[in-house]
């Protein structure tokens, strides 16, 4: 297996299935109204929350699959603690399904503030995302197998079609059946049992056999014991993973109580809208902790820091220009993407706060990655606990008293204090006397620069009223913004001189 070939497919089909999501859902809001969008939203939510339910142990099956495939575990003990997880995700499922269907009216009538659809619908539609919840988190296990197993190709191709079929799959059923939630959510349904089937298939064909003479066995002792050598490991990644849930879901549990749906849906319009920023840089930040890694091991400090400036600089130059068209001209972007002029005036305050602050994060990642890289997380940990402390509360403050835009404020805020004021201590600590010249040099020699010009563009661009022309702008401001965000950064320099100089050395001979 290709570890390169992996790789580059995992890349095309993670930005395939992000790309097509945030396409798309504009028509679900055309075809199915505010009001049903934001159910859509409220089923990603959900979604979410159940997911803390995993307990780290969807990447714990990827781990001991790969452990198998290495030697360092037999066959008999990884079918064992397959078979007692599988049971473990069966039950799991079943009651977290059981538990909103039974409080399916209760939230229909009590918790979503529902103005224009029918109770009933509502109720249906809350049943059928049950369903598809436990469907999806049964998939779950099966996909560890088979990432573990590192049929990466196989798995990216299989995670391109099943999102096919969610997001455009669903568009003609809404047009030509009926775009109503319970119709939408049906077909979820239907494609979550096809996800499902064709992941365990999958994962039986890899699971390995074995000889007559052993057995399982379903004693108590081969049901319990597998499970409590990978406990340790799974509950230290389900502390990460339930930390970022309750950074990025809270507010969305919050304002799906207060805000009547049609707003919830408008408001989940723009936060997905504002996770461009973070879809940009994603797959440059994940590329560098490997090479950070190896660097530190080898020893090579110099050049540590010297790649963690430079992938500092690229990141800023595209998650900044970005950030700042999505926050200067949220309504534009808004109303291109959707063709809503109701939706992009309700959407653009949210999306300005919700992008700015994700710039914020996106830059404050970097100190992770540099502790990452030297085998020391204990401050990253305290960090997030810190976060966490502060957000939860002003997200709950802000959120009741000024609703979604209130969310923004708070999300807006916490990052930016977490840039301004942890960041600096994470430097002190493993790079002492480079704060300040990183945030001059590598940051604010980029963004002040950029922010200047989104400025200038604001105050003289006129936006015509036609979506094809504003698009066009949008992408003229834009590129103008990456052009003087590069110009900022030294490293963007020296490479544009060195491919200038070698041009024409090339060309002198």
């Amino acid at each position: 297996m290709s570890l390169k070939k992996n790789i580059i497919t995992s890349y095309a089909a993670q930005i395939y299935v992000t790309l097509i999501g945030i396409l798309i859902l504009p028509m679900y809001l055309k075809y199915m109204g505010a009001e049903a969008y934001g159910l859509v939203g409220f089923f990603a939510m959900i979604q979410a929350w159940f997911g803390l339910l995993d307990m780290g142990l969807t990447p714990t099956v990827a781990r001991e699959t790969a452990r198998l495939n290495g030697g360092a575990v037999d066959a008999l003990s990884y079918r064992r603690l397959l078979r007692a997880l599988q049971i473990v995700f069966l039950s799991t499922a079943v009651l977290g399904c059981g538990v909103v269907i039974i409080c399916s009216r209760a939230i229909a009538v009590n918790w979503l503030n529902v103005k224009a659809l029918p109770t009933a619908q509502v109720q249906l539609a809350l049943q059928l995302m049950a369903a598809c919840m436990a469907l999806r988190w049964m998939s779950g296990l099966y996909r560890g197998c088979i990432t573990g197993a590192e049929r990466l190709v196989w798995l990216g191709c299989f995670n391109s079609l099943v999102a096919t079929l969610r997001f455009l799959g669903v568009l003609p059923v809404l047009i030509f059946v009926k775009p109503s939630p319970e119709v939408f959510f049906t077909y979820q349904l239907v494609v979550a049992l096809v996800e499902f089937c064709g992941l365990a298939c999958k994962a039986f064909n890899i699971f390995p056999s074995l000889p007559k003479s052993q057995k399982l066995g379903w004693s108590p002792k081969n049901l319990i014991s597998p499970i409590k050598p990978i406990l340790k490991f799974s509950l230290t990644i389900a502390f990460t993973s339930s930390v970022w849930v309750l950074v990025t879901q809270t507010d969305k549990l919050i304002l799906s109580k207060i805000l009547p749906l049609a707003d919830y849906g408008y408001f989940t319009l723009a936060v997905l809208a504002a996770s461009g920023v973070m879809m940009i840089s994603g797959p440059i930040s994940a590329a560098l902790l490997p090479r950070m890694s190896r660097l530190h091991a080898e020893g090579a400090e110099d050049q540590l820091i010297r790649l963690y400036r430079k992938a500092t600089q690229m990141v800023a130059v595209i998650s900044i220009p970005a950030c700042l068209v999505l926050s200067f001209f949220a309504e534009q972007v808004l109303w291109v993407w959707t063709g809503d002029a109701l939706a992009a005036v309700q959407a653009a305050p949210v999306l300005r706060l919700y992008a700015l602050g994700n710039g914020f994060l996106v830059l404050a990642a970097f100190p992770y990655y540099l502790q990452y890289a030297k085998g020391d997380l204990r401050l990253h940990f305290i960090g997030n606990l810190l976060f966490v402390f502060i957000l939860i509360p002003s997200l709950i403050y802000a959120t009741l008293y000024s609703g979604s835009t209130g969310a923004g404020y708070a999300w807006f805020g916490a990052n930016a204090l977490s840039f301004f004021a942890w960041v600096p201590l994470i430097h002190i600590r493993f790079l002492k006397g480079m704060h300040w010249h990183w945030l001059r040099y590598d940051v604010l020699a980029i963004g002040i620069p950029a922010t200047v010009g989104a400025t200038i563009f604001r105050s003289v661009v006129p936006w015509q009223h036609d979506r094809l022309q504003v698009g066009v702008g949008l992408l003229l401001v834009s590129s103008s913004l990456f052009f003087i965000a590069s110009v900022g950064s030294s490293w963007v320099r020296e490479k544009s001189l060195y491919l200038w100089r070698l041009y024409f050395i090339r060309h002198e001979y």
